[in-house]
């Protein structure tokens, strides 16, 4: 059976740029597995509400549903054992949701406020009023200003990156000599930045630069072929 994916696009239905779901694409490709990808968008929910969920990535699978990204990485696991390993055994799995928490706090949170103004001019009206209102209700202040200061708050968000940073300067990886499920995991997030901001998070010479450069080259270049900015 075909597998279906919900991601969420703007305006233009080519350029998926959650961060959640390019963790689910990238396990996908690692998988060896294609999906028919089904656009979805802020104001959509009715759209994935019969699959009990109100955000994407949502995974069709027959007649099985899988929301979240942890949630849809751990199924596909244990749902295609034969397979590429997304974990590397129960170990690599343990460390692998320490690194999911991580990309989420740390990386799409720490993200966030340095890129969310430029994200209303990539989605339709109706999208972008929605996307504001609730924003600025969560920051209790309007969107520019939350970026407002980001130039210099960048340094604070590179300065986090330290242990990704020394991990890198001995391995390619977070996975060691290839990528794995603990990659997407920091990876998603750098991908949603490039999609949707021409803010440069990393300089060139930054061993987590070139990282960045190996993944969006993965997989025959699935990441580097949805249209970003080059920063």
């Amino acid at each position: 059976m075909t597998l279906k994916l919900f991601e969420l696009v703007g305006a233009d239905v080519g350029r998926p740029f959650s961060p959640f779901v390019w963790r689910t694409r990238m396990a996908l490709a690692h998988k060896g597995l294609q999906a028919e990808t089904i656009p979805w968008r802020f104001t959509d929910k009715a759209a994935i509400a019969p699959y009990g969920s109100e955000k994407v990535p949502v995974l069709l699978d027959g007649d099985k549903t899988v929301s979240d990204s942890w949630a849809i990485a751990n199924y596909l696991e244990d749902a295609y054992p034969d397979r590429p390993s997304l974990f590397g055994g129960d170990g690599g799995r343990a460390m692998a949701r320490m690194l999911n928490w991580w990309g989420d706090l740390a990386i799409v949170g720490g993200i966030f406020p340095l890129i969310v103004a430029d994200i209303v001019g990539h989605l339709r009206p109706e999208d972008a009023a929605y996307f504001r209102a609730s924003r600025e209700a969560r920051f209790n202040r309007s969107l520019e200003e939350v970026s407002a200061g980001r130039d210099k708050a960048v340094e604070g968000f590179r300065k986090s990156l330290d242990p990704l940073r020394l991990t890198l300067k001995t391995q390619a990886f977070i996975g060691g000599a290839a990528p794995n499920y603990a990659d997407y995991s920091v990876f998603g997030g750098f991908q949603w930045a490039r999609i949707v901001s021409d803010f440069q998070l990393l300089k060139n010479d930054d061993p987590v630069y070139a990282w960045r450069e190996r993944l969006l080259d993965a997989f025959g270049g699935l990441a580097r072929a949805t249209p970003g900015y080059p920063v």
